[in-house]
């Protein structure tokens, strides 16, 4: 059997029309310069510092590229999506950065334009994650085993204004909103949630002890 045949027995894509698929991908486009621009906007002095935090971690642009990725109409959509996605955030984002503030972060655009040239094969497999069998319980695992890392890490956050470390319990409280929005709308089938929180537990578990995304990120993950 070709995997092809063996991956539409998890889930059968879609055939969108070609409106369709512009629409798809131009909203999603929209979303990354409308989240790029407010992950700029706010971190500005004035501005509540939770939202910067949020925006300069991996987590929040997971959740949203997951969420992209699993509402789309195949798989190769998917990967179309979230790679428009990074790009238009990225783009925004730097190119604000570079123009209105002439600053040239090289270190953390190298990190996030790594994550935003892996995404779509990324957001291929996670398509799969609404669909049967153990193999979406994996890949709908997989985005919330990431959250519940880096939400149970940011007990070690630095924050640079001390008077910030307030921010810890509500970061971590915006982290538990994400994952239980991603348990609640993934799984079609309601009763694989705890299957799906169960291989994410353990997986967290291991990535926590063997410090996995230390030593792949080494920290660029904590700033934009």
């Amino acid at each position: 059997m070709r995997i092809q045949d063996k991956l539409d027995r998890i889930r059968i894509a879609s055939r969108p029309t070609t409106k369709q698929t512009v629409i798809s991908v131009t909203t999603a486009a929209m979303i990354g310069v409308v989240l790029g621009l407010a992950a700029k906007l706010v971190n500005t002095p004035g501005i509540n510092p939770l939202f910067d935090d949020i925006g300069g971690r991996l987590g929040i642009w997971v959740f949203a590229a997951t969420l992209l990725s699993v509402f789309s109409y195949s798989p190769k959509l998917a990967a179309v999506k979230a790679f428009v996605f990074f790009a238009s955030m990225l783009t925004v984002y730097y190119v604000y950065t570079v123009l209105f503030l002439h600053f040239f972060p090289a270190r953390a655009i190298l990190f996030w334009g790594l994550c935003a040239a892996i995404s779509p094969i990324c957001a291929y497999l996670i398509w799969y994650a609404r669909g049967l069998g153990g193999f979406s319980s994996l890949m709908a695992s997989l985005p919330i085993t990431v959250l519940l890392v880096e939400g149970f890490e940011l007990r070690n956050a630095y924050l640079p204004v001390h008077t910030h470390y307030y921010l810890i319990p509500l970061l971590m409280g915006v982290y538990l909103i994400m994952i239980t929005v991603l348990l609640i709308f993934i799984p079609r089938i309601k009763m694989k949630i705890l299957f799906i929180l169960s291989i994410a537990l353990f997986l967290s578990f291991i990535m926590i002890y063997f410090n996995v995304l230390g030593l792949i990120f080494g920290g660029l993950n904590s700033f934009l």
